[in-house]
């Protein structure tokens, strides 16, 4: 099913890309590497990736520098590889747009799988609405979800996600005014349970939130915080 999957591994010591590489491609996945964060942007700006395995320390350009170049101009899903001390890396690596993250030492099984469940999500375009009006669109005042093309405009004017941005996004839209807590968003929207970090939510919710507010203070505005419990989308019926 991800026959065609193209992942770059980026990661300074070869022995750990070499190991991500035998259990991707025994997957099927079309694997390159990097052994550095310069050679590693270089390659994610000159080519397309379905996934970018993007590891913390490195020398050069650490991974956080990577993805926060990347970002400028590229949505390509980022999975972060950190070690357990890395703890501040990668809260600021979910600040700049990194979709999940790996702690090492990690069981090469537990990658193939986690970049399995982010390509599920981002590949299928990726929502199936079970009652299908004329088109798969959500209109809201000061903001539209066009599922069919993939697309989120904010009072006219398109905004720019990453992919796990556009899920969550979606996933509280669907069921506007349900109050959702971060367990459950992080079950529904990352597909996981036992490992993930809450604050992985929060990184996400506050990158959605300043993305709608660069264009709409309105759009952005829908995202609420329920202090204590968790997140939901709130209609505005004015």
């Amino acid at each position: 099913m991800d026959k065609e999957s193209k992942v770059l591994v980026v990661d300074d010591e070869e022995r750990i890309r070499r190991l991500i590489r035998m259990y991707m491609e025994r997957d099927g996945f079309l694997v390159e590497e990097a052994e550095n964060g310069r050679e590693a942007l270089t390659l994610a700006l000159e080519n397309h990736y379905d996934v970018i395995l993007l590891d913390i320390m490195m020398p050069e350009m650490d991974g956080v520098e990577v993805c926060q170049e990347l970002r400028k101009e590229k949505d390509t899903p980022v999975i972060m590889l950190t070690a357990k001390g890395e703890e501040a890396n990668r809260v600021q690596g979910f600040e700049i747009g990194a979709d999940d993250y790996i702690v090492k030492p990690f069981s090469p099984r537990e990658v193939v799988l986690r970049v399995k469940a982010l390509l599920r999500r981002v590949s299928s375009a990726t929502f199936q609405e079970t009652d299908t009006t004329a088109k798969n669109v959500l209109v809201f005042p000061h903001l539209t979800i066009d599922h069919d093309a993939h697309r989120v405009t904010a009072d006219g004017e398109e905004v720019s996600l990453t992919p796990k941005e556009y899920e969550l996004l979606c996933f509280l839209a669907k069921s506007p005014d349900k109050v959702f807590n971060r367990e459950h968003l992080l079950k529904e929207v990352w597909q996981y349970e036992f490992f993930g970090d809450l604050r992985t939510v929060d990184t996400h919710v506050k990158r959605l939130r300043e993305k709608l507010n660069q264009v709409s203070q309105e759009a952005a505005k829908m995202i609420v915080t329920v202090w204590g419990v968790g997140y939901k989308f709130e209609v505005d019926e004015d």
